[in-house]
């Protein structure tokens, strides 16, 4: 094995870990943003469930608002 050939074997290597380092910050970004990503949906989700919440609870007052009003009729 020639000096050239452990040369350009080297310069392979370091060529496949830069490309390598470079596919793990991409894949770390697309990480970062899928759990941005996630996080929204959760904020937007505990907040259509304290929505749903208050509304459930208002219909119950209009039911027992109604119902009161029904048994003085």
């Amino acid at each position: 094995m020639s000096n050239i050939d452990t040369h350009e074997i080297l310069v392979e290597y370091k060529d496949q870990i830069r490309i390598l380092k470079q596919q793990i910050n991409e894949l770390e970004d697309a990480g970062k943003s899928k759990d941005a990503a996630n996080k929204r949906c959760l904020q937007k989700l505990e907040f259509s469930t304290k929505d749903l919440e208050k509304a459930l609870v208002k219909i119950e007052e209009l039911e027992e608002k109604k119902k009161g009003t029904d048994d003085t009729i």
